[in-house]
Protein backbone atom coordinates (compact mmCIF):
# COMPACT_ATOMS: atom_id res chain seq x y z
CA UNK A 1 0.00 0.00 0.00
CA UNK A 2 1.49 3.40 -1.22
CA UNK A 3 2.24 5.48 2.06
CA UNK A 4 0.21 8.63 2.53
CA UNK A 5 3.24 10.65 2.08
CA UNK A 6 4.41 9.48 -0.24
CA UNK A 7 1.25 9.48 -2.40
CA UNK A 8 0.96 13.53 -1.36
CA UNK A 9 4.53 14.35 -2.23
CA UNK A 10 4.10 12.52 -5.55
CA UNK A 11 0.29 14.15 -6.63
CA UNK A 12 2.54 17.53 -6.19
CA UNK A 13 5.28 16.92 -8.21
CA UNK A 14 7.99 16.73 -5.65
CA UNK A 15 9.64 13.43 -6.18
CA UNK A 16 11.99 13.99 -8.90
CA UNK A 17 14.34 10.23 -8.24
CA UNK A 18 14.40 8.02 -5.42
CA UNK A 19 17.28 5.39 -4.22
CA UNK A 20 14.79 2.47 -3.42
CA UNK A 21 11.13 3.61 -3.91
CA UNK A 22 9.54 0.62 -2.25
CA UNK A 23 11.45 0.80 0.13
CA UNK A 24 11.28 3.52 1.68
CA UNK A 25 7.58 3.31 1.28
CA UNK A 26 7.82 0.05 3.50
CA UNK A 27 10.10 2.81 6.16
CA UNK A 28 7.12 5.37 6.18
CA UNK A 29 4.42 2.24 6.36
CA UNK A 30 6.32 0.71 9.24
CA UNK A 31 6.26 4.20 11.43
CA UNK A 32 7.64 7.20 11.98
CA UNK A 33 11.26 8.30 10.81
CA UNK A 34 13.87 10.81 10.98
CA UNK A 35 15.10 12.55 7.48
CA UNK A 36 17.43 14.99 6.87
CA UNK A 37 17.98 18.43 4.90
CA UNK A 38 21.41 19.94 4.68
CA UNK A 39 22.32 23.54 3.09
CA UNK A 40 25.54 25.28 3.42
CA UNK A 41 25.71 28.40 4.82
CA UNK A 42 27.02 30.22 1.46
CA UNK A 43 24.65 32.78 2.20
CA UNK A 44 22.44 34.72 5.33
CA UNK A 45 19.08 33.12 3.87
CA UNK A 46 17.27 30.79 2.09
CA UNK A 47 16.35 31.74 -1.30
CA UNK A 48 13.12 30.10 -3.31
CA UNK A 49 15.31 27.52 -5.21
CA UNK A 50 15.91 25.79 -1.34
CA UNK A 51 12.57 25.74 -1.13
CA UNK A 52 11.09 22.69 -2.95
CA UNK A 53 12.94 19.84 -0.44
CA UNK A 54 12.42 22.65 2.48
CA UNK A 55 8.23 22.59 1.70
CA UNK A 56 8.89 18.61 1.26
CA UNK A 57 10.10 18.66 4.61
CA UNK A 58 7.26 20.68 5.66
CA UNK A 59 5.01 17.82 4.62
CA UNK A 60 7.25 15.36 5.67
CA UNK A 61 6.92 16.78 9.05
CA UNK A 62 3.17 17.80 8.55
CA UNK A 63 2.54 13.92 8.32
CA UNK A 64 4.26 13.22 11.74
CA UNK A 65 8.07 12.22 10.95
CA UNK A 66 10.90 14.19 12.15
CA UNK A 67 13.02 16.75 10.18
CA UNK A 68 16.76 17.09 11.00
CA UNK A 69 17.76 20.28 9.20
CA UNK A 70 21.81 20.77 8.90
CA UNK A 71 23.76 23.85 8.42
CA UNK A 72 27.10 22.53 6.91
CA UNK A 73 29.50 24.37 8.94
CA UNK A 74 32.17 22.19 7.83
CA UNK A 75 31.18 21.31 3.75
CA UNK A 76 30.50 25.14 4.32
CA UNK A 77 34.54 25.73 5.02
CA UNK A 78 35.06 23.25 1.55
CA UNK A 79 32.89 24.58 -1.19
CA UNK A 80 30.22 22.33 -2.73
CA UNK A 81 31.15 21.79 -6.50
CA UNK A 82 27.92 20.17 -7.88
CA UNK A 83 26.30 22.43 -10.77
CA UNK A 84 29.47 24.72 -10.80
CA UNK A 85 32.11 25.85 -13.08
CA UNK A 86 34.30 27.43 -10.83
CA UNK A 87 34.85 26.88 -6.99
CA UNK A 88 33.20 28.90 -4.12
CA UNK A 89 35.10 31.70 -2.43
CA UNK A 90 36.27 30.94 0.99
CA UNK A 91 34.42 32.50 3.63
CA UNK A 92 35.32 33.78 7.01
CA UNK A 93 34.43 32.54 10.40
CA UNK A 94 32.13 35.61 10.92
CA UNK A 95 30.70 35.39 7.82
CA UNK A 96 29.83 31.53 8.85
CA UNK A 97 28.63 32.06 11.91
CA UNK A 98 26.13 35.12 10.36
CA UNK A 99 25.46 32.89 7.55
CA UNK A 100 24.54 29.84 10.04
CA UNK A 101 22.01 32.21 11.96
CA UNK A 102 20.28 33.48 9.10
CA UNK A 103 19.68 29.75 7.94
CA UNK A 104 18.59 28.73 11.07
CA UNK A 105 15.82 31.98 10.89
CA UNK A 106 14.87 30.68 7.53
CA UNK A 107 14.37 27.19 8.65
CA UNK A 108 12.03 28.05 11.31
CA UNK A 109 9.43 29.73 9.22
CA UNK A 110 8.42 26.52 7.39
CA UNK A 111 9.02 23.93 10.69
CA UNK A 112 8.58 23.78 13.84
CA UNK A 113 10.91 23.45 16.17
CA UNK A 114 10.66 22.37 19.57
CA UNK A 115 10.87 19.19 22.10
CA UNK A 116 8.06 17.23 20.45
CA UNK A 117 8.28 13.72 19.11
CA UNK A 118 8.30 15.20 15.47
CA UNK A 119 9.86 18.73 16.12
CA UNK A 120 12.37 19.58 14.06
CA UNK A 121 15.75 19.52 15.37
CA UNK A 122 18.82 22.14 13.62
CA UNK A 123 22.47 19.96 13.53
CA UNK A 124 25.45 21.50 12.08
CA UNK A 125 27.73 18.93 10.92
CA UNK A 126 31.26 21.13 12.18
CA UNK A 127 30.09 19.99 15.72
CA UNK A 128 31.57 15.89 14.53
CA UNK A 129 33.53 16.76 11.41
CA UNK A 130 36.04 19.24 13.70
CA UNK A 131 36.91 16.14 15.63
CA UNK A 132 38.88 14.36 12.52
CA UNK A 133 42.11 14.78 12.29
CA UNK A 134 43.07 14.16 8.50
CA UNK A 135 44.52 10.89 9.37
CA UNK A 136 42.31 9.78 11.36
CA UNK A 137 39.16 10.65 8.54
CA UNK A 138 41.54 8.58 6.20
CA UNK A 139 42.11 5.49 7.97
CA UNK A 140 38.27 5.60 9.18
CA UNK A 141 36.76 6.22 5.53
CA UNK A 142 39.60 5.98 3.05
CA UNK A 143 39.02 2.56 1.89
CA UNK A 144 35.02 3.29 1.74
CA UNK A 145 35.03 5.29 -1.45
CA UNK A 146 37.03 4.66 -4.89
CA UNK A 147 38.28 6.91 -6.87
CA UNK A 148 36.53 5.52 -9.72
CA UNK A 149 33.04 5.34 -8.39
CA UNK A 150 34.07 9.11 -7.20
CA UNK A 151 34.82 10.44 -11.01
CA UNK A 152 31.54 8.61 -12.24
CA UNK A 153 29.62 11.55 -10.48
CA UNK A 154 28.28 14.07 -12.62
CA UNK A 155 29.25 17.02 -9.88
CA UNK A 156 32.76 15.98 -10.60
CA UNK A 157 33.05 15.64 -14.27
CA UNK A 158 32.05 18.75 -15.25
CA UNK A 159 34.72 20.41 -12.71
CA UNK A 160 37.40 17.98 -13.68
CA UNK A 161 37.58 20.07 -17.46
CA UNK A 162 38.70 23.47 -15.58
CA UNK A 163 40.39 22.86 -12.66
CA UNK A 164 38.80 20.92 -9.69
CA UNK A 165 40.60 21.17 -6.58
CA UNK A 166 41.45 18.67 -3.79
CA UNK A 167 39.42 20.32 -1.49
CA UNK A 168 36.68 19.71 -3.36
CA UNK A 169 36.51 16.74 -4.35
CA UNK A 170 36.25 15.68 -0.34
CA UNK A 171 33.01 17.23 -0.55
CA UNK A 172 31.02 14.07 -1.08
CA UNK A 173 32.76 12.03 1.72
CA UNK A 174 31.99 14.72 4.19
CA UNK A 175 28.42 14.27 2.75
CA UNK A 176 28.72 10.92 3.28
CA UNK A 177 30.08 10.70 6.62
CA UNK A 178 27.09 13.66 7.49
CA UNK A 179 24.19 10.84 6.39
CA UNK A 180 25.92 8.01 8.70
CA UNK A 181 26.52 10.16 11.39
CA UNK A 182 22.82 11.08 11.33
CA UNK A 183 22.16 7.83 11.06
CA UNK A 184 23.90 6.34 14.19
CA UNK A 185 22.90 9.12 16.13
CA UNK A 186 18.99 9.66 15.38
CA UNK A 187 18.18 6.94 13.16
CA UNK A 188 18.05 8.95 10.21
CA UNK A 189 17.17 6.69 7.72
CA UNK A 190 16.51 8.98 4.60
CA UNK A 191 17.78 12.62 3.04
CA UNK A 192 16.08 14.69 0.89
CA UNK A 193 18.28 16.89 -1.93
CA UNK A 194 17.66 18.74 -5.06
CA UNK A 195 18.13 16.88 -8.23
CA UNK A 196 22.00 18.37 -7.86
CA UNK A 197 22.89 16.75 -4.92
CA UNK A 198 21.78 13.39 -6.25
CA UNK A 199 25.42 11.76 -6.29
CA UNK A 200 26.54 13.11 -3.33
CA UNK A 201 23.56 11.66 -1.23
CA UNK A 202 23.92 8.52 -2.71
CA UNK A 203 27.43 7.99 -1.67
CA UNK A 204 26.21 8.38 1.77
CA UNK A 205 23.50 5.82 1.35
CA UNK A 206 26.39 2.87 0.17
CA UNK A 207 28.65 4.38 3.00
CA UNK A 208 25.81 3.15 5.66
CA UNK A 209 25.38 0.30 3.85
CA UNK A 210 28.73 -0.65 3.93
CA UNK A 211 29.42 0.51 7.20
CA UNK A 212 26.44 -0.59 9.18
CA UNK A 213 24.98 -3.00 6.75
CA UNK A 214 21.50 -1.07 6.85
CA UNK A 215 19.86 0.52 4.40
CA UNK A 216 18.76 4.12 3.80
CA UNK A 217 17.07 6.05 1.08
CA UNK A 218 17.43 9.46 -1.15
CA UNK A 219 15.27 11.49 -2.36
CA UNK A 220 15.64 14.48 -4.36
CA UNK A 221 13.49 17.07 -6.34
CA UNK A 222 13.57 18.52 -9.44
CA UNK A 223 15.22 22.50 -9.21
CA UNK A 224 12.97 25.48 -9.80
CA UNK A 225 14.76 27.20 -12.40
CA UNK A 226 13.97 31.63 -13.53
CA UNK A 227 11.93 32.22 -16.93
CA UNK A 228 15.68 31.63 -18.96
CA UNK A 229 15.79 28.61 -17.66
CA UNK A 230 18.84 28.69 -14.76
CA UNK A 231 18.82 27.53 -11.72
CA UNK A 232 17.39 30.01 -9.24
CA UNK A 233 20.14 31.13 -6.53
CA UNK A 234 22.94 33.44 -5.35
CA UNK A 235 25.52 32.23 -7.77
CA UNK A 236 23.55 32.93 -10.68
CA UNK A 237 22.35 36.43 -9.47
CA UNK A 238 18.26 35.81 -9.38
CA UNK A 239 18.65 34.90 -5.62
CA UNK A 240 14.30 35.43 -4.42
CA UNK A 241 15.34 35.47 -0.69
CA UNK A 242 12.83 34.23 2.32
CA UNK A 243 14.49 36.67 5.28
CA UNK A 244 12.99 39.54 5.38
CA UNK A 245 15.86 41.44 5.85
CA UNK A 246 16.99 40.75 2.79
CA UNK A 247 13.96 40.67 0.85
CA UNK A 248 10.71 42.61 1.92
CA UNK A 249 7.09 40.10 1.85
CA UNK A 250 5.96 42.24 -0.59
CA UNK A 251 8.51 41.83 -2.87
CA UNK A 252 8.31 38.15 -1.84
CA UNK A 253 4.75 38.51 -2.69
CA UNK A 254 4.95 39.44 -6.16
CA UNK A 255 7.88 37.26 -7.44
CA UNK A 256 4.84 34.76 -6.94
CA UNK A 257 2.39 37.00 -8.23
CA UNK A 258 3.97 37.21 -11.25
CA UNK A 259 4.39 33.78 -11.75
CA UNK A 260 4.51 32.85 -15.69
CA UNK A 261 1.27 30.90 -16.76
CA UNK A 262 2.81 27.39 -17.57
CA UNK A 263 4.27 27.06 -13.93
CA UNK A 264 0.88 28.52 -12.00
CA UNK A 265 -0.38 25.10 -11.29
CA UNK A 266 2.98 23.78 -10.26
CA UNK A 267 3.96 26.41 -8.11
CA UNK A 268 0.59 26.39 -6.34
CA UNK A 269 1.56 22.38 -6.03
CA UNK A 270 4.93 22.79 -4.50
CA UNK A 271 4.92 26.49 -2.77
CA UNK A 272 1.33 26.33 -0.82
CA UNK A 273 -0.53 23.68 1.20
CA UNK A 274 -3.77 24.80 -1.07
CA UNK A 275 -6.15 21.18 -0.78
CA UNK A 276 -4.90 19.58 -4.31
CA UNK A 277 -9.15 19.61 -5.03
CA UNK A 278 -8.73 23.30 -5.28
CA UNK A 279 -5.63 23.20 -6.94
CA UNK A 280 -7.14 21.53 -10.24
CA UNK A 281 -9.94 24.20 -9.87
CA UNK A 282 -7.81 26.66 -10.08
CA UNK A 283 -5.53 24.98 -12.98
CA UNK A 284 -8.42 25.18 -14.88
CA UNK A 285 -8.86 29.12 -15.30
CA UNK A 286 -7.94 30.75 -18.43
CA UNK A 287 -6.99 34.42 -19.93
CA UNK A 288 -7.67 37.25 -17.01
CA UNK A 289 -9.05 34.48 -14.63
CA UNK A 290 -5.61 32.97 -14.39
CA UNK A 291 -4.61 36.22 -12.44
CA UNK A 292 -6.87 34.95 -9.53
CA UNK A 293 -5.21 32.04 -9.09
CA UNK A 294 -1.40 33.82 -9.31
CA UNK A 295 -2.78 35.97 -6.43
CA UNK A 296 -3.93 33.12 -4.49
CA UNK A 297 -1.10 31.53 -5.21
CA UNK A 298 1.06 34.58 -3.95
CA UNK A 299 -1.19 35.29 -0.39
CA UNK A 300 -0.33 31.35 0.81
CA UNK A 301 3.46 31.23 -0.19
CA UNK A 302 3.48 34.71 1.56
CA UNK A 303 1.43 33.95 4.31
CA UNK A 304 3.89 30.26 4.72
CA UNK A 305 7.22 32.98 4.95
CA UNK A 306 6.21 35.61 6.38
CA UNK A 307 2.53 34.85 8.42
CA UNK A 308 -0.83 36.12 7.82
CA UNK A 309 -0.71 39.32 8.41
CA UNK A 310 2.45 39.92 5.97
CA UNK A 311 0.57 38.26 3.27
CA UNK A 312 -2.52 40.10 3.85
CA UNK A 313 -0.32 43.78 3.24
CA UNK A 314 1.46 42.80 0.77
CA UNK A 315 -2.12 41.93 -1.08
CA UNK A 316 -3.38 45.44 -0.50
CA UNK A 317 -0.40 47.29 -1.55
CA UNK A 318 0.04 45.16 -4.30
CA UNK A 319 -4.26 46.19 -5.15
CA UNK A 320 -3.67 49.78 -4.05
CA UNK A 321 -0.41 49.95 -6.59
CA UNK A 322 -1.75 48.94 -9.52
CA UNK A 323 -5.42 49.70 -9.18
CA UNK A 324 -3.91 53.19 -9.07
CA UNK A 325 -4.70 54.22 -5.17
CA UNK A 326 -2.72 55.48 -2.40
CA UNK A 327 0.03 53.03 -1.15
CA UNK A 328 0.51 52.96 2.48
CA UNK A 329 2.34 49.72 2.92
CA UNK A 330 4.46 50.18 -0.22
CA UNK A 331 8.22 48.87 0.48
CA UNK A 332 10.38 51.76 1.80
CA UNK A 333 14.02 51.66 2.88
CA UNK A 334 15.61 54.90 4.29
CA UNK A 335 18.38 56.86 1.85
CA UNK A 336 20.37 59.78 2.96
CA UNK A 337 18.86 62.61 0.18
CA UNK A 338 19.82 65.32 2.56
CA UNK A 339 22.42 66.45 -0.28
CA UNK A 340 21.97 66.09 -3.25
CA UNK A 341 23.15 62.71 -4.72
CA UNK A 342 23.57 60.90 -8.11
CA UNK A 343 20.48 59.04 -9.23
CA UNK A 344 22.92 55.97 -9.73
CA UNK A 345 24.30 56.48 -6.36
CA UNK A 346 20.37 56.53 -5.39
CA UNK A 347 19.14 53.68 -7.24
CA UNK A 348 21.96 51.47 -5.66
CA UNK A 349 21.94 52.65 -2.15
CA UNK A 350 18.48 51.33 -1.95
CA UNK A 351 19.56 47.97 -3.11
CA UNK A 352 17.20 47.91 -6.08
CA UNK A 353 20.63 47.60 -8.16
CA UNK A 354 23.87 45.46 -7.43
CA UNK A 355 25.88 47.89 -9.58
CA UNK A 356 25.70 51.28 -10.95
CA UNK A 357 26.24 49.12 -14.31
CA UNK A 358 23.42 47.68 -13.72
CA UNK A 359 21.63 50.80 -12.56
CA UNK A 360 22.76 52.72 -15.64
CA UNK A 361 21.41 49.75 -18.46
CA UNK A 362 18.06 50.06 -16.76
CA UNK A 363 17.45 53.63 -17.29
CA UNK A 364 18.93 53.36 -20.76
CA UNK A 365 16.58 50.72 -21.44
CA UNK A 366 13.72 52.92 -19.94
CA UNK A 367 12.91 51.54 -16.97
CA UNK A 368 13.21 53.92 -14.56
CA UNK A 369 10.78 55.90 -13.27
CA UNK A 370 10.67 58.12 -10.42
CA UNK A 371 7.77 60.10 -8.88
CA UNK A 372 6.00 58.96 -12.06
CA UNK A 373 8.38 60.61 -14.41
CA UNK A 374 10.79 58.38 -16.91
CA UNK A 375 14.66 58.64 -15.78
CA UNK A 376 16.40 59.05 -19.15
CA UNK A 377 19.77 60.57 -17.78
CA UNK A 378 21.93 58.29 -15.94
CA UNK A 379 23.82 61.35 -14.89
CA UNK A 380 20.57 63.36 -13.21
CA UNK A 381 20.90 64.41 -9.95
CA UNK A 382 18.14 64.21 -7.23
CA UNK A 383 17.42 66.04 -4.39
CA UNK A 384 17.76 67.33 -1.46
CA UNK A 385 14.15 65.77 -0.72
CA UNK A 386 12.55 63.65 1.55
CA UNK A 387 10.55 61.01 0.04
CA UNK A 388 9.93 59.57 -3.43
CA UNK A 389 8.92 56.58 -5.15
CA UNK A 390 10.77 54.42 -7.70
CA UNK A 391 9.30 52.84 -9.94
CA UNK A 392 11.74 50.00 -11.90
CA UNK A 393 10.19 47.97 -14.54
CA UNK A 394 6.78 47.40 -14.30
CA UNK A 395 6.20 45.04 -11.47
CA UNK A 396 9.08 47.04 -8.87
CA UNK A 397 7.92 49.98 -6.84
CA UNK A 398 9.55 51.10 -3.93
CA UNK A 399 9.44 54.15 -1.88
CA UNK A 400 12.63 55.87 -0.24
CA UNK A 401 12.73 58.32 2.54
CA UNK A 402 15.48 60.47 3.70
CA UNK A 403 16.87 59.96 6.67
Amino acid sequence: MKNDLLHELEMRGFINQTSNIDGLNDALNGGKISAYLGSDPTADSLHVGHLVPVMMMRWLQKYGHRPLMLVGGATGRIGDPSGRDTGRPMMTEEVLAKNIAGLKKSYSKFLHFGNAENDAIIVDNYDWMKNYGHIDFLAEFGTDFTIPRMLSMESVKRRLENGMTFLEFNYMTFQAVDFLTLYKKYGCVLQLCGADQWGNAIMGVELIRKKLSKEAFVLSTALITDAAGNKIGKSAGNAVWVNEDKLSPYDYYQYFRNTPDDLVEKFLKIFTEIPMDQIEKLAKLQGAELNEAKKILAFAATEIAHGTDAATESEKTAAALFGGGNVENMPTVNVDMSKPIGVLDLLCAAGLFDSKSDARRMIEQGGIQIDGNKITDWRMVIGPTNELIVQRGKKTHLKIVGK
